[in-house]
């Protein structure tokens, strides 16, 4: 199969590194330059990699530049492969980013020389699609990204919230002022304005538009209805509505219309696929508006409304509206995706277990970005709190109950602004977020989880040590002993215990003793036990002793909270071997 890349050499060295590309993972076709026409390769090839002086290179593709839009990427890289520089194509063509990737394989200096690159500015023309955002312009793009490179006033408008919109507002440069609505925008004031958003504003011709993917389209319509006069009258319905066609990211409808054309086409239009759901999922949508007609023929007394809802997970903007289709008619509504609309939003961050260097980078922008950072006081590192971008309340929830908690989050919420709750390692895992969900969903106030990285992935850091086994063991058990809170019977230690697997044992430590004697009624009194105190924090401990003296060493050291007490033979091991690296087996595996 043909390669999308072409590497093209002058010279024997440069036929060499070419290979030798290749040959560390470079998917290219190798080509002596004696042998091929460039002007095939431009019309064949997204990119052209050049190996030789930059001067032949120039004079190989200048017959055959056209535009822009059109031109593959063309690299170029000497002979000794220490330089590769981009030479069109850079953010458009992909040559950037290509040109890095080479540099990555080679170890040499990528030389860059586009302007919002060197000055560190945002790629404009580059952002959709790192954030699956469709890109429209009041005007022309080149004036408008060269007005923003040079540092003229510039206009942020923010009506949707994902991760291209965290990565802006936590990168803001100088020059730019952020609004979250249009109508706060003086555009006499700006020359360029950037609004990420599913609405049709009135901002002129100074901007470039973003447009998330985050409107749901729920159908409904009659029998062999006319397709093209449907995806008319329904970007028209869209447009009419102040809503662009281009932040539609699904359709939905109900089994019953699974092989209607119409309707499949019109998912396609918009780049997706029609999503089907049972009459029974969509007849547990508490309509406003039921229809005994509808429920007879299809199964439930909503199609449109409650597809909407289910594709958004959240109620429809626009609930049901009839659309005439020449002779016949369907039904559309529309809704928001629930975590990507800007409104109040309470976003569950893991911090990882204490250095801020391991939370996740979508952690991280949550709290650069968040207008209430709610941290686990006595458990996370208050120096995660200093990632919080100015005007930022921070509090610790270490002397709130459940209800101060709720009630300070919903105040923000209420608000229409982030919140950003910050639990300790990974919060699914004994963070005691079920509960705080469960009020969140009471007053209806959308949230999401990030997850972080668990203590018990950091003791396997800290410790150096794999806690799986080839032939020994292959089970990782993440648990607690029995104190204040009970432990189902089926789960005790004792039982646990008796597969021998690597168990990692979370809230524990005041649990010594029990945790010993009951884990000896199986492990061996000499299997290795490692004491993990504060994993990642400044001041953290590690202990390692034989499962005897297990609750011996905890009692001398005092240990209570923040302690991971991992058991097993993983730890500290260097035997077996597993057969990822066999010769016989392929490259998929490793």
């Amino acid at each position: 199969m043909q390669s999308k890349i072409a590497i093209v050499s002058f010279s024997n060295a440069g036929s060499d590194l070419a290979l030798r590309l290749c040959s560390y993972g470079l998917k290219a076709d190798c080509f002596s330059s004696k042998e091929v026409n460039i002007g095939e390769l431009f019309n064949l090839r997204n990119a052209i990699v050049f190996i030789g002086a930059l001067g032949i290179c120039v004079r190989q593709i200048a017959p055959f530049l056209k535009d822009k839009v059109s031109d593959p990427a063309i690299i170029n890289i000497d002979v000794n492969g220490h330089y590769v520089q981009p030479v069109t194509g850079g953010h458009r063509g992909g040559a950037n980013q290509l040109a890095e990737e080479i540099a990555a394989l080679l170890g040499a200096i990528p030389i860059i020389t586009t302007v919002s690159d060197t000055v560190n500015l945002w790629p404009l023309d580059l952002l959709p699609k790192r954030y699956n955002w469709v890109m429209e312009t009041g005007s022309s793009l080149t004036k408008l990204m060269a007005a923003f490179v040079n540092e003229q006033p510039t206009a942020l408008l923010l009506e949707a919230r994902d991760n291209g919109t965290l990565f802006l507002e936590e990168s803001l440069p100088e020059h730019v002022t952020c609004f979250f609505d249009y109508k706060d925008i003086d555009v006499k004031k700006f020359d360029v304005i950037i609004a990420v958003t599913p609405y049709l504003r009135p901002l002129g011709e100074k901007v470039i538009y973003y447009r998330p993917k985050m409107l749901h389209l729920g159908m409904g319509c009659q029998k062999d209805i006319n397709s093209e006069v449907l995806k008319s009258s329904v970007d028209s319905f869209l447009i009419d509505n102040c809503f662009s066609p281009s932040s539609i990211a699904s359709v939905g409808s109900v089994e019953l219309k699974k092989d209607e054309k119409a309707l499949n086409l019109l998912a396609e239009s918009f780049g997706t696929k029609l999503t089907i759901f049972s009459a029974e999922e969509l007849a547990s949508y508490d309509s406003n508006s039921p229809s005994e007609f509808v429920n007879d023929v299809t199964g439930t007394p909503s199609v449109s409304e409650a597809a909407a809802f289910k594709l958004g997970n959240n109620l429809p903007v626009i609930t049901k509206h009839t659309l005439k289709v020449n002779d016949k008619f369907a039904t559309i509504s529309l809704s928001i995706c629930n975590h990507r609309e800007r409104k109040g939003f309470v976003e569950i961050v893991g911090a990882g277990p204490g250095d801020p260097l391991l939370i996740t980078v979508r952690g991280k922008m949550i709290l650069q970005t968040a207008d209430l950072i709610l941290y686990a006081g006595s458990l996370v590192p208050v120096e995660l709190t200093h990632y919080a971008k100015k005007g930022c309340t921070v509090r610790s929830s270490a002397g709130m109950d459940l209800p101060h908690q709720i009630e300070l989050m919903k105040s923000f919420a209420d608000r229409g602004l982030l919140v950003a709750r910050l639990h300790t390692g990974d919060p699914c895992i004994y963070g005691a977020i079920q509960e705080q969900m469960a009020e969140l969903d009471k007053y209806k106030i959308p949230y999401r989880i990030t997850p972080g990285v668990s203590s018990f992935q950091a003791a396997a850091a800290a410790l150096k040590s794999q806690f799986t086994i080839p032939d020994e063991t292959q089970t990782i058990i993440l648990t607690r002993g029995e104190g204040r809170t009970p432990v189902p019977e089926k789960e005790q230690l004792n039982k646990l215990a008796q597969s021998q697997s690597t168990l990692c044992i979370f809230l524990s430590a005041t649990l010594a003793e029990k945790v010993q004697q009951q884990l000896l009624e199986h492990y061996p009194a000499n299997t290795p036990v490692a004491i993990c105190h504060k994993l990642t924090w400044k001041d953290e401990k590690l202990w390692h002793c034989d499962l005897i003296n297990l609750a011996e060493t905890v009692a001398q050291k005092k240990l209570t909270l923040t302690t991971l007490i991992v058991v097993g033979k993983a730890i500290n091991n260097r035997e077996g071997l597993s057969r990822l690296y066999a010769p016989e087996f392929k490259h998929l595996y490793r």
